[in-house]
């Protein structure tokens, strides 16, 4: 089995759906929030999972390299990115590379990037007038949601709508199924790794 951290900064929904789902291949060994007092991390703690904090505001330049030695301490062989708003400097992404997923809540390349996270991307999808929206689960690379697309799933956009409304249907119907599915496959295609439990 491969272990798994999942980068955290705020309500964990995604982690809750990692939590719940079955992985053969893997397992979450560390939750690490960007900051303290997130119900990510109690969520965490009640699956009995352990928890760090590394905020990049406390570490500033000393972030990565205190980063790379919280995962190391787990041996981590896949990074999961649920919610977490912190970009990751070039030393993380190259210790890990092909081995750091992320969740956004677009169908990318659309509303994705700088400044795309939370209701953000569905303020600005509701104010294109889109009529389908999604997920999309990608590998991380030094481009801000650019990396290599695993998958994606539509979810249409309602009349009435608003961004609240349309955050929680791309969550149920496509974020909570997709994140799961897609980390099971990567630690199935890496369990043979020297990243084995």
């Amino acid at each position: 089995m491969i272990k798994i951290a999942v980068l955290v900064s705020g309500g964990g929904t995604n982690l809750q759906a990692l939590i719940d789902a079955e992985n053969p291949y893997g397992r979450i060994v560390l939750v690490i929030g960007s900051r303290g007092r997130i119900y990510a991390l109690d969520r965490a703690r009640e699956a009995k999972i352990p928890t760090r904090i590394v905020s990049h505001k406390k570490w500033g330049d000393a972030f990565a390299g205190k980063m790379l030695e919280t995962l190391g301490e787990f041996n981590v062989g896949l990074i999961v990115l649920a919610g977490y708003l912190t970009i990751l400097p070039p030393e993380i992404i190259s210790a890990y590379e092909g081995r750091i997923v992320n969740i956004h809540p677009a169908l990318l390349p659309a509303f994705g990037g700088m400044g795309f996270y939370g209701l953000k991307v569905h303020e600005a999808a509701l104010a294109r007038g889109v009529k389908i929206t999604g997920a999309t689960v990608h590998l991380v690379n030094d481009i801000p949601d650019g990396g290599p697309i695993l998958a994606q799933k539509a979810v249409g956009v309602l009349a009435g709508d608003t961004p609240e409304t349309l955050q929680r249907r791309v969550m149920e119907q496509a974020e909570w199924e997709l994140l799961p599915h897609e980390v099971r496959k990567l630690c199935r295609n890496l369990e043979w790794s020297k990243w084995r439990v």
